[in-house]
Order: C-alpha cells, then sequence, then structure tokens
C-alpha cells in the first residue's frame, strides 16, 4: 500500500481529547496526517512528518474529520415543494405530509430511487461528509420497505429499517394491525438488509406502547434501536430509547428535566437536527442545556423531501452555533465525532492512527469558518476510505 503525507495543515482537528486537555478537538496547528491505504498511521507536526510515497500540501488549510451524518431519509421519489411553500405562508407542519411522499416513492423504479439515493449522497459528500446514515419510512408496504432497505445498502453501511414512520394508508383504521405486520412479516422481509431499528414516537405517528413493540421485535432480529423523538412535543421517546440502549434519540426538541437527567446517565446520544426545526419554523432544541447536563449530542441533517431537505452538515453547524446555544467547536465535534457516538463507531469521525482515513480540507484556516462564514462552499478536497474524491 502507497503512503500519503497531507502537509502544511494550518488547524488539524482530530478529535483526540488527549492531544490538549482543554478541547476535545484535539487541535494540532501547523500539522501534517499520513495515510496509508484506507487508514489514517500518523499525524503531528508538519515538520516531523515521516517520508512518504506522495505528498500533498494543504497550503495553510484547515482540516477536519468528514462529517458523520447519523439521521437521514434518502430513499424517496418526489418532493413537497407545494407542501413548504404553504407552510412558510402559515401552516404548521404536521407529520401526515409523509403520505404524499410514500405515494411517489410506491410509483418509483428502483432505478428511480437508487439514483436519487446517489444524487444526494455526492451532493453531501461535496460538503463533506463522508459517511451516511440513511432510512427505509417511505414504502410503508412490506415489498416496499424491503426494497427501500435493499437499494439503501447498497450505497452505504448504515441502513436502518423505519417501517414505523406512520401508520400505512391503508392500515388507516387499523393501526394495530398495521403494528404486528411492522413487527411481522415487514420485519421479517426487511432485517437481512439493515443494522438499525428505528420508530417515529410522536403523536399522529405511534404511541409509547407501539414503539416498545416495533424496537423490541426489531433487537429480537438483530437490530439496534434508534427512536425518532420527542420533536413534535413532550412524549415518552427519550425515556424509551434510554430504556431500551437505542443507540440515538432524535430531535430532541422538547425535553423535561427527566428526559435531559436520562439522556446525561445513560448510552444514547442525543442527535440534533436543525434543519427541520429551520424548515418548519419550529422551536430550537436547547443544546446547551443538553451539553451542560453532561449529555452527548450529536449533528445531523435529517435530509428528507418534507421537513428537512438539506444534505449540507455545514448549514447544520451554523445553526447549531447561532440558534442552538452551541460553541463553534462543540458544534464540529457533534458532527463528526458526536454523529460516529450516535452509530457506535469508533472508526469515523476522528483524525487518529487506526482511523479510517476520512478527512476534509477546508478553504479556510480554522473550522470555525464553518459557522463564521454560514453558507459559503468551503470544501476545498475531501478523503474517503484513504482516497481523495473532492
Amino acid at each position: 500500500m502507497t503512503t500519503t503525507a497531507i502537509t502544511h495543515i494550518a488547524s488539524l482537528v482530530t478529535n483526540d481529547p488527549s492531544l490538549r486537555a482543554d478541547s476535545p478537538l484535539g487541535l494540532i496547528q501547523d500539522a501534517a496526517v499520513v495515510i496509508e491505504g484506507d487508514r489514517v498511521v500518523w499525524t503531528g507536526e508538519s515538520s516531523k512528518a515521516p517520508a512518504t510515497d506522495n505528498t500533498v500540501d494543504a497550503g495553510g488549510r484547515a482540516a477536519i474529520p468528514g462529517f458523520v451524518d447519523s439521521h437521514s431519509h434518502l430513499v424517496f421519489a418526489g418532493d413537497r415543494t407545494e407542501e413548504f411553500n404553504a407552510r412558510m405562508s402559515g401552516r404548521a407542519y404536521s407529520a401526515g405530509g409523509i403520505r404524499t411522499t410514500v405515494a411517489a416513492t410506491r410509483a418509483a423504479t428502483d432505478e428511480e430511487l437508487s439514483a436519487n439515493v446517489a444524487r444526494y449522497l455526492a451532493e453531501a459528500l461535496r460538503q463533506g461528509t463522508t459517511t451516511i446514515e440513511t432510512k427505509s419510512g417511505y414504502g410503508l408496504t412490506v415489498e416496499d420497505e424491503a426494497r427501500a432497505l435493499r437499494i439503501a445498502a447498497r450505497h452505504t453501511e448504515e441502513v436502518t429499517y423505519l417501517g414505523a414512520h406512520i401508520v400505512s394508508p391503508d392500515y388507516a383504521d387499523d393501526p394495530a394491525g398495521y403494528v404486528d405486520l411492522v413487527t411481522g412479516a415487514m420485519l421479517d422481509a426487511c432485517a437481512p438488509y439493515a443494522r438499525w431499528v428505528d420508530v417515529f414516537c410522536e403523536k399522529g405517528a405511534f404511541d409509547g406502547d407501539q414503539a416498545r413493540a416495533v424496537l423490541t421485535a426489531g433487537r429480537a432480529k438483530g437490530l439496534h434501536p434508534r427512536v425518532h423523538a420527542n420533536q413534535l412535543g413532550h412524549g415518552p421517546g427519550v425515556q424509551l430509547a434510554v430504556e431500551l440502549d437505542a443507540a440515538s434519540a432524535d430531535h430532541c426538541t422538547h425535553l423535561t428535566d427527566a428526559d435531559i437527567d436520562a439522556l446525561a446517565h445513560g448510552n444514547t446520544v442525543a442527535t440534533l437536527l436543525p434543519g427541520a426545526e429551520f424548515s418548519t419554523r419550529a422551536a430550537w432544541p436547547d443544546a446547551r442545556r443538553i451539553l451542560d447536563a453532561g449529555a452527548t449530542v450529536a449533528l445531523s441533517t435529517d435530509c428528507n423531501p418534507g421537513s428537512s431537505f438539506t444534505s449540507s452538515m455545514p448549514f447544520c453547524i451554523a445553526l447549531a452555533v447561532r440558534d442552538m446555544g452551541m460553541t463553534p467547536d462543540e458544534a464540529l465535534w457533534s458532527a463528526t465525532a458526536g454523529g460516529a457516538a450516535a452509530l457506535r463507531r469508533t472508526d469515523i469521525g476522528r483524525i487518529a492512527p487506526g482511523a479510517r482515513a476520512d478527512l476534509v480540507l477546508l478553504d479556510a484556516p480554522s473550522h470555525v469558518h464553518l459557522a463564521y462564514r454560514p453558507g459559503v462552499p468551503l470544501v476545498h478536497a475531501v478523503w474517503q476510505h484513504g482516497e481523495r474524491v473532492v
């Protein structure tokens, strides 16, 4: 395997807290990174970099780990422009809008759905995202949910079964029957393609008992739980997530003190999705309150056609800093190492020996520019699995 050194990095974010007692980012100034194959094998000061087969001069740019987007919904067809336009004209968002996408997704071919996933993954990659989780949830039949996961698994290793997104329109008068389907025949068909099981635990979707049934059935099939929790109001989602050792409770917009205490004392990551609040004009999650309690926070795009049609992690970082009480350092950590924690991964979200060589060079001397210069395309180059891809 050949070795490549990226040298003259103005500021390297390693996310290795052992390097700097004052910051979890483990910053190294005037740094270098050495890649061998698909792994990082050395980090340190540029002047001390070992000899390598190839050298790339970063030219005084900052380097950060590739973003880890731990929550997205990319297997869909169509969009919901009219719904967004209406909402921005004063109508409130409701979970019922998902049915529009369900109809379009069912009508799409496999090739159309796969092309859409590839398009949005490429869009995210150009913005520095090197790992992305995505879900089913817009099919809501055994056949359509299974094909969504088959398609997703061709494009990413982080695939989530979300048959319990909403009650299928086909079961509008029999939600209990739909839960039986999600925990029975649909789960049997979907489990081979997924790593995770998720449920939208919310008024208008699934209550606490229904969510528990879905998650425990998925866990019995070897899928690890995740939960859409406490987005539209207070509810049992966060408590259920912590109780079942879910990897993440996602949204976390409306939290009680007991919810925050549970997150702080459990292993469940609070994944915040500021694109959803931006696109629905909803109340912002209070990241400061969650962080100050000692809970782990991830940031993600929630890329979906209804409530957060963005694939930009830099945009979400800027929103988190501006409107959710996070510092630039906290937001970057949450968009990289935090996302890795939400996927229970230790090989991504950091730049350190042994980690996968996923990293981003910014057209800026510091990662702070991601929030300081919102909306500006700052990604200069991206390495994924040790290969330069942007």
